[in-house]
């Protein structure tokens, strides 16, 4: 117990320094569509200011990213925490393809997750369930990981292995922010 209130000490410490470091800057960015999104700097620490996707990957996230209204940068720092782009990986639950969703969740969103393209998108729409479900971002992207059923049983408390991914996915969404 001591653990998991050290790590959400840490977790919760790095997303004040990044809101700090937001509001000193001066700019911020208004949400673009229904999902509550947090405040992330507008401006990216990118040299080039390009999201970092493999360019035959590129049609199918920013289709996602239009279709759902999420910020580009962070869809892409799901896929590089969840795939690193590999559009062939299987996880040991079954997960599958660039945003590793599960073949009965792709099928309820009536998308192949074989297909790079609509894995990118089904994995995105559901995301946008989550974030709808959860009105929170650290609980929406744990359970992506872990599944709402878990998050839902542990009553909103996350485990270390979740705080991690959620902590993985917030520092490199925050390092691409204003990509496009």
């Amino acid at each position: 117990m001591r653990t998991r209130l050290l790590i959400l000490l840490g977790v919760a410490l790095v997303a004040c320094s990044v809101a700090v470091a937001a509001g000193a800057r001066g700019t911020r960015e208004t949400p673009v569509a229904a999902p509550r999104l947090p405040a992330l700097p507008t401006a990216g620490r990118l040299t080039s200011n390009r999201c970092p996707i493999p360019t035959k990957y590129r049609p199918a996230f920013t289709r996602a990213a239009n279709d759902t209204g999420f910020q580009l940068s962070m869809l892409v720092a799901v896929a590089q925490v969840e795939s690193n782009f590999k559009p062939g990986a299987i996880s040991p639950k079954d997960a599958r393809g660039l945003l590793q969703v599960l073949p009965t969740t792709g099928a309820s969103l009536d998308l192949n997750v074989n297909n790079p393209a609509t894995n990118v998108l089904a994995g995105a729409r559901y995301l946008q369930v989550l974030f709808n479900r959860y009105n929170r971002t650290d609980l929406a992207l744990a359970a992506y990981n872990a599944g709402p059923t878990r998050i839902d049983q542990d009553n909103d408390v996350l485990g270390p292995i979740s705080m991690r991914y959620v902590a993985n996915v917030e520092s490199r969404w925050a390092a691409l922010a204003g990509c496009s």
